[in-house]
């Protein structure tokens, strides 16, 4: 299978329970959602007249929304001429469960990677069983698709983004369709405002919840 691929790079991972580790970050190219905050809206469309060689993709440019057709084997290639180290595969976007990760992560773990995916939760999460699947809701948002009750059961972490007592509510309301029984819940900053970290903070105590700060931002890396 081939995936719409906007950047491949290494770094380390800055949100969630996965914070402090050296990932390897698959960016795919496409979504629908439409956040008004996101910080890669680059990813949003895939158009033919900006598809590239497949090495572009891993110059980290995301000036355009430039993407490349790539199969499980030429991405876990790629790795090994890049010369990465890292063991750690998280599949991210744009919005990647818009397509079947099967073929990807089954031939990553068989390839001895760890594999993350984070997401909407707005598609069907279709991965290997022993994918970390992050869920970061996406409520509202302009492409008016609803939270899957499917994707939050099957995510290991739930991390909400914040900014009001109404994105709380929102959370609440979506916890209660699920078992919440062995799942990570993060609070996340919405672009790392005062009045949001503070409530988030305040709320993880009061709940015993995880606070999940964009660490990569206060390091000044990808």
């Amino acid at each position: 299978m081939q995936y719409p691929v906007n950047e491949i790079f290494q770094t380390i991972q800055g949100e969630g329970q996965w914070t402090g580790v050296p990932a390897l970050f698959v960016r795919l190219q496409g979504c629908p959602v439409g956040c008004s905050w996101c910080d890669t809206k680059q990813t949003w469309d895939v158009l033919p007249t900006n598809k590239v060689a497949n090495d572009v993709i891993f110059q980290t440019d995301g000036s355009i929304g430039r993407w490349s057709d790539l199969d499980a084997a030429a991405i876990i290639a790629g790795f090994k001429t890049q010369h990465f180290t890292a063991k750690h595969v998280v599949i991210t976007g744009g919005e990647p469960c818009m397509y079947d990760l099967r073929p990807l992560t089954d031939a990553l773990h068989s390839a001895g990677y760890s594999t993350q995916i984070e997401t909407s939760g707005t598609f069907a999460v279709q991965c290997a069983a022993e994918t970390w699947v992050t869920v970061s809701p996406k409520v509202a948002m302009q492409g008016k698709l609803p939270v899957l009750t499917s994707a939050l059961a099957r995510a290991n972490e739930i991390k909400h983004p914040v900014a009001t007592a109404l994105h709380i509510e929102q959370l609440d309301e979506l916890l209660a369709q699920i078992d919440t029984q062995g799942k990570t819940i993060c609070l996340q900053p919405i672009s790392q405002k005062p009045r949001a970290t503070e409530l988030a903070m305040r709320v993880c105590i009061e709940r015993n919840w995880r606070l999940s700060v964009q660490t990569h931002k206060y390091l000044q890396i990808d």
